[in-house]
């Protein structure tokens, strides 16, 4: 499959061009569930780094919604062009995502992107740009928060409080796991905010995170094989 246009429009390269251009794109960002509900397939994304960040990795790994057996993964490298800058990790991460994606042989139904939606200063995280740029439905799953501010949730699975930017729900911090951290869970693009909430907890098994994300980081980070055959962790 492939992604057409250029991925970031006429930015100019600078820090203060690419928040205008989140700006910009937030307002492209869809709330409404335009998702297929239930989901057939759901794509999972993460990205690590190589050769000391000259390399960004990006590692999808498809499932069936269903079973959350994984059907196909991959591994894209393409070479870091942007430093790391506390907002715009989209910048720096998303040619690599969408490399990734260009691999898949299907179009998923549902994407879950490590990292925020629009629980972010300006309402674009690198799921909700990922969204806006492929058309896909998209939920953030990151392990911490930036910018927002909420309550802890109670102990037990499921519970969950709201994120708050300003005196607006952005999003929920989700307790998946007793005795874990919350995930900071927000939509991305063509999911509400209970929906991406709701959707989240159905796909996460035992672990801390969803099985989607949590396997995306196994490849991402080069921490074990995957229960799929003929499939090189190291792509």
């Amino acid at each position: 499959m492939s992604v057409a246009g250029a991925v970031f429009g006429d930015w100019d390269g600078s820090i203060a061009g690419a928040r205008a251009l989140q700006v910009e794109l937030a307002r492209q960002v869809s709330l409404r569930d335009g998702f297929r509900d239930p989901p057939r397939t759901l794509a999972g994304f993460d990205v690590g780094f190589e050769d000391a960040g000259g390399t960004t990795r990006a590692a999808v790994v498809l499932l069936d919604a269903d079973t959350l057996q994984p059907r196909a993964a991959h591994v894209a490298r393409v070479p870091t062009s942007m430093p790391y800058v506390p907002g715009l990790l989209s910048f720096r991460e998303l040619p690599a995502l969408l490399a990734a994606l260009e691999l898949l042989d299907e179009r998923p139904d549902l994407v879950l992107v490590d990292g925020q939606g629009i629980a972010h200063p300006r309402r674009l995280g690198i799921a909700a740009h990922f969204g806006v740029v492929t058309g896909l439905p998209s939920i953030g799953v990151a392990k911490k928060p930036l910018a927002v501010r909420f309550d802890p949730p109670g102990p037990e699975r499921g519970d969950r409080t709201p994120l708050l930017l300003g005196d607006e729900r952005v999003g929920d911090a989700l307790r998946s796991k007793p005795r874990c951290n919350p995930l900071i869970v927000s939509p991305g693009h063509e999911v509400s905010i209970d929906a991406a909430t709701r959707l989240v907890l159905r796909y996460t098994t035992r672990y801390r995170l969803p099985e989607p994300t949590r396997l995306a980081d196994r490849l991402a980070s080069r921490r074990g094989a995957l229960p799929l055959p003929g499939f090189d962790t190291d792509g």
